[in-house]
């Protein structure tokens, strides 16, 4: 191509094509090369069962991959600039270090099955990553809630003053809300684990391949059973795990953005150590939530991320398109991220320090308990309208007042276990324990 077309910087076309598709792809892989060479152990031990391998080119084969895989463990392993991806330079150190054994490594297989056993075996690694820290955060969100459980806590709807909550319950509500979010990340790991390998470009092989053999010694606990459905799998997987890790960066964000607003003075419900939080450059007193900011910017990156993945893989017919190599840009960033916002919120959390006295701080307050005073009367036989008109006429003529079931009229001192909130999942019975039990059971995969 000469040089005076417009695109053109005096570079050979060809090296302007590869430049472009390979975008980041060389670099993304590196976090794929442990899974590759695990993924070519298991193909080559089942290789010698069925006779495309002699007992001894096994051992050496073996051999080679171990000592590549030491060199990646050790971060000395380097994928070489003009080789073309992961998978070929682990062949290529092999044909360089054992000669033509080497080359008979990618029988019965093809880059296609390749890339997505790599791929799947670390979309499993990072999903229990990501379930460990999940529990981590999670454990201290129960803790926490137990530890404040009768600490009274100003409930708002539509960002007004409404009802009494209790940090118990606030803090709980967000350990039982990745529970839910554990389920997600559970089927997402499910929808991954799942073994590709030996389904080659997509329609199979005239070899006499052991896939069950393989999907054993990977650790897989099924198969991609049709060849062209391994195929089908690119992207689903991915999109699977991306809407997991979706679910809870919801979740986080939510938190965040509570944290960002309860830390408000106008609020004053929590704060963090000075070196937790940013200042101003101009405002002497500022104490900025900037920690929780970035959390909650960064979880509406990870929320976007399977949005990005279905237009990605949608409008291409069944098979391998070049598309797919861009899953790896969109979803292992989002996975850093995840891992980064979880790992800070629990950090926040280990240091938070909790207003124990809101309520004697404000007026604003002093209508919070205009449905417990409703409440009271209606169990005490007054129709519940009429409760409701009477509690209202008191509050727009200034009289309303309440107390609590120890008969104090000082909200300042009201407790949560001073509240008649007995039914399940209510100030007075957080459940926990129930809670918990959810989460072992959402968490086992």
């Amino acid at each position: 191509m000469g040089s005076n077309t417009l695109w053109s910087k005096g570079t050979q076309a060809t090296d302007l094509v590869e430049e472009f598709t390979v975008g980041n792809d060389r670099i993304l892989d590196l976090r794929l090369a442990k899974y590759d060479v695990l993924g070519s152990k298991a193909h080559i031990r089942m290789l010698e069962t069925i006779g495309l391998l002699k007992s001894d080119e096994l051992e050496k084969l073996t051999e080679g991959l171990d000592d590549i895989l030491k060199e990646i463990e050790e971060g000395d392993f380097v994928l070489e600039d003009d080789v073309e991806d992961i998978h070929s330079q682990v062949e290529l150190l092999l044909t360089r270090r054992l000669g033509e054994i080497g080359k008979k490594i990618h029988s019965g297989r093809s880059r296609n099955d390749q890339v997505l056993v790599d791929i799947k075996l670390f979309l499993k690694d990072e999903t229990l990553k990501v379930r460990d820290e999940v529990l981590k955060l999670f454990e201290r969100l129960q803790e926490l809630s137990e530890k404040y459980k009768d600490v009274l806590l100003p409930g708002y709807t539509h960002g007004q003053v409404a009802m009494p909550s209790s940090f118990g319950l606030w803090l709980g509500a967000y350990a039982e809300a990745l529970a839910d979010d554990m389920y997600m990340l559970r089927g997402a790991f499910n929808v991954t684990d799942q073994n590709p390998l030996g389904s080659a470009a997509g329609y199979g092989s005239s070899f006499p391949l052991d896939r069950q053999m393989t999907t054993d010694l990977l650790g897989f606990s099924s198969l991609d059973y049709n060849s062209v459905a391994a195929q089908l799998s690119r992207g689903k997987a991915e999109r699977a795990v991306a809407s997991a890790i979706g679910a809870i960066a919801l979740t986080l964000n939510k938190f965040a953005a509570d944290c960002c607003m309860y830390m408000c003075p106008n609020y004053g419900f929590i704060k963090f150590p000075d070196s937790l939080t940013t200042g101003s450059s101009i405002m002497p007193h500022k104490k900025n939530p900037d920690v929780w900011e970035i959390i909650r910017g960064n979880c509406n990156r990870i929320m976007a991320t399977e949005g990005q993945i279905s237009m990605l893989c949608s409008n291409m017919p069944h098979g391998y398109h070049r598309d797919f190599q861009l899953l790896k840009d969109i979803l292992f960033p989002s996975l850093e991220l995840m891992h980064k916002c979880l790992f800070m919120a629990e950090y926040m959390l280990e240091n938070i320090i909790v207003n124990e006295h809101i309520l004697e701080s404000s007026a604003i307050y002093d209508y919070l308990f205009t449905v417990e005073e409703v409440n009271r009367r209606t169990l005490a036989g007054m129709p519940f309208r009429d409760a409701y008109k009477s509690v209202g006429i008191e509050v727009n003529e200034g009289r309303f007042s309440y107390q609590g079931s120890d008969g104090s009229s000082d909200k300042g001192n009201l407790k949560a276990s001073s509240l008649s909130h007995t039914h399940i999942g209510s100030l007075g019975n957080l459940c926990n324990d129930r809670i918990k039990a959810k989460m072992a059971s959402a968490s086992e995969f």
